[in-house]
């Protein structure tokens, strides 16, 4: 989905280039995301998959081109980064719950902090979400005491207690042990099935398989291909994305 209403109304990326010194990792990334659109972003390591993602709420800084979310340009303008982060969540590969607060405290730090909702509301709204992500009996307890699929789903709790529009999804399983990778996956289908607005950086492909309207491939830093699955995955139309899934699938 490629027209103006997705520009407008979602996240789009026209040209957008970045550098680490001399390494080009984003070059011409251009590609727009709907509302309620769920994309699985796939590629090898250092293929800029992550940098991309994290340049959407501005905890990468691209050099070149524009990102726009819900219309609202990515730049420097303080203004314009706490719209956007206000409209987009983020869950990370390791989790990043405060170790010293418990379960409950790391789902309401950011509302009553950030958006000052008095403590009862922010606990009724985190104690929804925990309900929501099948752990509420775990709100006592401190992040150690928990599996780390059980920290991940808190992680999404926690992002979703901010209410966004948007969630973004950087690896959220590859620091797991393969057990618990079902139990954060379904998770991310629930979500995804209510209609939420999503773009997950993964090699999980049958979660691809699954959840996603559009699979994008990349490498190199550059976009090879974007397809829906069915297509991605029975007839890719690059011979990198071919490769590729030939390695992953097999």
């Amino acid at each position: 989905m490629d027209g103006t209403g997705a520009a407008e109304q979602g996240i789009a990326f026209d040209r957008v280039n970045k550098w680490y010194g001399q390494m080009h990792v984003l070059q011409d990334v251009t590609f727009s995301v709907a509302p309620g659109e769920k994309i699985v972003v796939c590629g090898p390591s250092g293929s800029g998959k992550s940098t991309m993602i994290r340049c959407i709420n501005r905890l990468e800084e691209h050099q070149a081109g524009t990102i726009r979310v819900g219309g609202v340009e990515v730049n420097d303008q303080r203004r314009n980064i706490e719209q956007v982060r206000r409209r987009v969540g983020m869950v990370f590969q390791n989790f990043n719950l405060y170790p010293h607060l418990t379960i409950l405290e790391n789902c309401t730090l950011a509302q009553r902090w950030v958006r000052g909702t008095p403590r009862a509301e922010a606990e009724a709204r985190a104690m929804r979400y925990l309900e929501r992500v099948r752990i509420p009996d775990q709100a006592r307890k401190y992040p150690g005491q928990l599996s780390g699929g059980q920290q991940q789903r808190v992680a999404i709790a926690r992002s979703l207690c901010m209410e966004p529009e948007i969630m973004l999804f950087d690896e959220p399983t590859s620091a797991l042990d393969p057990e618990l990778v079902r139990e954060v996956l379904d998770t991310m289908v629930s979500l995804a099935e209510e209609g939420m607005t999503m773009i997950c950086v993964t090699h999980e492909m049958g979660f691809a398989r699954q959840v996603a309207d559009r699979v994008i491939f990349m490498d190199r830093g550059r976009i090879v291909e974007s397809a829906a699955p069915e297509d991605f995955f029975s007839n890719p139309q690059e011979e990198r994305s071919r490769l590729f899934l030939s390695q992953i699938l097999h």
